[in-house]
């Protein structure tokens, strides 16, 4: 079997002490391959380096976090993003998007920061992982403005109704992120999934974040995919071989890998 993590902050302080360890745990179970969002400038050097270090399993994309953009930053870390594109060694525009969960405040400037990200990755036929925290409806409608031919992508760490799914769905070219959410008890993700077909969704763990049930609370890594995999083949009554098999192809035709 081999799977695809789409969403992965593997450069994160958190896996200084053994990250060589978390990517070869990831590879001895199938998991070969781990995109790589940014977050800010901050962050990119360390990115990079993880990708030339293992280049045969990190891939990594460019954008501007909703959460790091502020009105006094945002000139910097746009031109950073547009200079770093302009290169032509990222698969994807990413992690961008809106948050109002944790930062209402900065709301008009996350729109800015959005809408110029979503044209660029048209610009360049690249596809983009959208944030969504508490900002579901926000995003879609700038989603559906700006929708083209040259627009796809990922609504990463989809958490939504079935009524969210089918809107992304419509727009043709986007994909589900399935993440350890739809593992957790009560988060009715489970029911909204059943009746998405398989080929609407990509998996992805958004480590260390949001570890999947049995490790709900620790730290997540990619390796932990193959327990979003396993629930979601028992919600689809398919095999896990089946979800492996249609979720990488997802992944591959999307990030074009």
């Amino acid at each position: 079997m081999q799977f695809i993590d789409t969403h992965s902050h593997l450069y994160s302080d958190k896996f200084n002490k053994d990250r060589p360890d978390v990517i070869n745990n990831a590879i001895a179970v199938g998991v070969e391959t781990i995109l790589l969002p940014n977050i800010s400038s901050k962050y990119t050097n360390k990115m990079l380096a993880l990708c030339t270090k293992f280049p045969k399993n990190c891939y990594p994309m460019m954008g501007l976090h909703p959460c790091d953009v502020t009105e006094d930053n945002y000139e910097k870390e746009i031109t950073h993003v547009k200079e770093e594109i302009k290169k032509g060694k990222y698969i994807a525009i990413g992690e961008i998007g809106l948050d109002l969960y944790w930062e209402q405040s900065t709301l008009e400037i996350q729109k800015k920061a959005f809408y110029f990200q979503v044209e660029l990755a048209k610009q360049y036929k690249l596809p983009i992982a959208i944030h969504v925290r508490e900002s579901f409806q926000e995003a879609i409608k700038i989603i559906e403005e700006l929708n083209d031919k040259n627009l796809r992508g990922v609504f990463h760490c989809f958490t939504g109704n079935e009524e969210d799914a089918k809107r992304i769905i419509k727009l043709d070219g986007f994909y589900l992120g399935i993440g350890g959410v739809l593992t957790f008890k009560n988060s009715g993700l489970e029911e909204t999934i059943k009746d998405i077909e398989l080929k609407y969704l990509i998996l992805e763990t958004d480590s260390p974040y949001l570890a999947p049930t049995p490790h709900r609370g620790k730290r997540n890594e990619s390796k932990y995919i193959l327990n979003i995999a396993e629930k979601l083949a028992k919600i689809h009554n398919v095999s896990i071989e089946t979800i492996a098999e249609i979720t990488t192809s997802n992944a591959k035709k999307l990030f074009q890998l």
